[in-house]
């Protein structure tokens, strides 16, 4: 795995997550194999890879979806696997998680949406629930009026914000995003991207990103993980990771569209 550039913080206090020798297999298929990755407290760490390479593996293996064959998964330095069902689900609660396609009941609307994991965890009364939901959706940029709609009744970027404001529910530390601005048009994913800027400094998230989004990854992440080969390639800074002798690294970092993404970030940047 690349080093981490020296700015990089690497005291145990700053590790959230802490990933060793991590193994999952599908029948004879290995996915991971002595998989190594540390996430920073505070970071956006993006997770890039080609298809199959294990990106949303990786991120169910961590929220508890997924118990990995091999090795260990330690947050807020805790071994998930090691722990009880009533401490793992205390700890799990610190974890919001936004699904790819967002994944909101359809029979609800967005406030009944958003309320759900309160009244399930927290216990709190509807009324109670359904106002802390308002304030979700309120938070993530959602008029006051969207609460009372349903899914089939928005479009893809409303869609993806109120699955946001239902990840941020509970109040998490941890932040998992897997590939929240795929089938958005450009102008709705540079929103969601910098919506997702202010929250992370607004509230002091840690996010993990599962992306194939280059504009995502240059304007919003601190360091990119690429998975690749069973493991994490390279883990660093952007221009670190770009420059990793790598055929997928050089045809994703380096094509049409990489170009491009640097190109406009550099333009954002003078401007």
């Amino acid at each position: 795995m690349v080093s981490l550039h020296e700015d990089t913080p690497r005291g145990d206090d700053h590790v959230l997550i802490r990933i060793r020798d991590l193994c999952n297999r599908f029948g004879e298929h290995v996915v991971h194999e002595h998989l190594d990755l540390d996430v920073y407290r505070g970071e956006i760490l993006g997770i890039v890879g080609g298809s199959g390479s294990g990106k949303s593996v990786l991120l169910r293996s961590i929220v508890g979806l997924l118990r990995p064959n091999a090795g260990s998964i330690d947050v807020f330095g805790e071994d998930l696997q090691a722990l009880s069902t009533r401490r793992r689900s205390l700890l799990e609660r610190r974890f919001g998680v936004l699904f790819q396609r967002g994944a909101l009941f359809s029979s609800l609307n967005l406030q009944e949406n958003v309320a759900f994991p309160v009244i399930e965890h927290l216990g709190l009364a509807r009324a109670e629930a359904e106002f802390l939901a308002r304030v979700k959706l309120s938070l993530v940029g959602l008029p006051a009026n969207a609460a009372l709609q349903y899914p089939s009744e928005l479009s893809g970027g409303m869609i993806k914000r109120a699955a946001l404001a239902r990840a941020l529910a509970l109040d998490p530390e941890v932040l998992f995003l897997d590939e929240p601005t795929a089938g958005l048009d450009p102008i709705g994913a540079a929103a969601f991207d910098q919506l997702l800027l202010t929250l992370r400094n607004a509230l002091g998230l840690s996010v993990f990103l599962v992306t194939h989004d280059l504009d995502t990854l240059y304007s919003t992440c601190d360091r990119v993980a690429v998975l690749s080969q069973r493991r994490v390639l390279a883990a660093d800074r952007l221009e670190v990771v770009e420059k990793v002798d790598d055929p997928w690294v050089r045809d994703y970092f380096h094509g049409p569209r990489g170009r491009a993404a640097r190109q406009h970030l550099n333009s954002s940047k003078v401007g």
